[in-house]
């Protein structure tokens, strides 16, 4: 069983989850806008995935006897400057997710909450990845610089991510 700390700091990282889903999605928007669909696809993908990640924890919230609250998503912001200042965003947002993270595993811990615990060391793991995915597409970026040409074969890498399906169905 959560207790209402417990409950309350998932509730608000589902939140979190959320907004970091509509945030990627504002940006794979903005790569539409300038015919970057490579990296507009690498954008939509970590947008799903951070839908998977809202609902790992709503689930797990249920299957602990809480109860999930969904509030009201902040907007995100839809204009950027350039590519390397989306990335720069990029990776600016999943250190703040994993500092959340991190704050729900200290919470856990000072709950004595052994399961809640354990569930989100998947969420610690999963975030070094996530830092480390967004830095390097970054690097790649201040490589080109001086090379304009540069974020187009970028943009052709990154339209190659592929992520498991949920439904346990292959790729997509």
């Amino acid at each position: 069983m959560l207790t209402p700390k417990m409950q309350e700091a998932l509730n608000q990282q589902v939140n979190a989850e959320m907004y970091s889903a509509y945030m990627y999605l504002s940006m794979s928007g903005w790569f539409e806008d300038r015919s970057l669909a490579g990296c507009a696809r690498w954008m939509r993908m970590q947008a799903q995935e951070e839908l998977m990640h809202a609902m790992k924890i709503y689930d797990f919230i249920h299957e602990r006897g809480g109860q999930a609250q969904l509030t009201a998503i902040e907007e995100p912001p839809r204009n950027w400057s350039s590519a390397l200042d989306v990335f720069e965003n990029v990776l600016s947002h999943e250190k703040k997710v994993t500092s959340l993270i991190n704050d729900l595993v200290d919470l856990a811990i000072q709950e004595k909450d052994h399961a809640s615990n354990i569930f989100l060391q998947w969420f610690v793991t999963e975030q070094v990845e996530e830092e480390a995915s967004a830095d390097a597409v970054l690097q790649k970026i201040k490589l080109t610089a001086d090379a304009p040409g540069g974020l187009f074969a970028i943009d052709q890498e990154l339209s190659q991510r592929t992520m498991a399906c949920p439904c346990g169905q292959g790729q997509i």
